[in-house]
């Protein structure tokens, strides 16, 4: 359905019963703003006005919600979306990559964003290494999807030899 006022699709419906009928208005946020604001100061208009200026908030964060999705770990490869969708990060360097993003998450879901409770044992070394031979495997399945077998037997060698750095 298009606004009443212009071409762009109308995402406001506003349904108002009048001594007169029923009466259906059709608008796009820009519109709707301004048939909100030109009336007469009433408390309906106050009220649409409110609910106008919430949507037109949330329209704003799904646009920045689309912008975030793209962003992606340059160590795992992970999106936000593929976050967002399987609900695991790719690897522990996305918790410094995606802080922003994930700070207000964990605040509604733990009341917290300090860790409280157990630490891994694993020392900072064998974290970076984790998170190296996950970026190593990122490389050697580009390596081979692109048939560059050279470059993939060259990738596998370093992985395996952190593996047994590891151990």
């Amino acid at each position: 359905m298009k606004c009443d006022k212009c071409e762009k699709p109308a995402t406001f419906h506003i349904t108002d019963l009048t001594t007169d009928g029923l009466i259906e208005l059709h608008f796009c946020a820009e519109c709707a703003k301004v048939f909100l604001h030109a009336g007469s100061p009433n408390p309906k208009a106050e009220l649409m006005t409110n609910v106008v200026k919430g949507q037109v908030k949330l329209e704003q964060t799904a646009e920045e919600l689309r912008k975030l999705d793209d962003k992606t770990c340059p160590v795992c490869g992970i999106s936000f979306f593929e976050f967002r969708q399987i609900g695991r990060l790719g690897c522990p360097h996305d918790y410094t990559f995606f802080r922003e993003e994930l700070e207000p998450l964990l605040m509604n879901i733990h009341g917290s964003s300090q860790h409280v409770g157990k630490r891994p044992r694993r020392p900072t070394m064998q974290r970076e290494r984790a998170a190296r031979i996950i970026q190593l495997r990122r490389e050697l399945r580009e390596a081979v999807e692109n048939e560059d077998y050279e470059k993939a037997s060259r990738v596998r060698d370093q992985i395996r030899q952190l593996e047994q750095e590891g151990r």
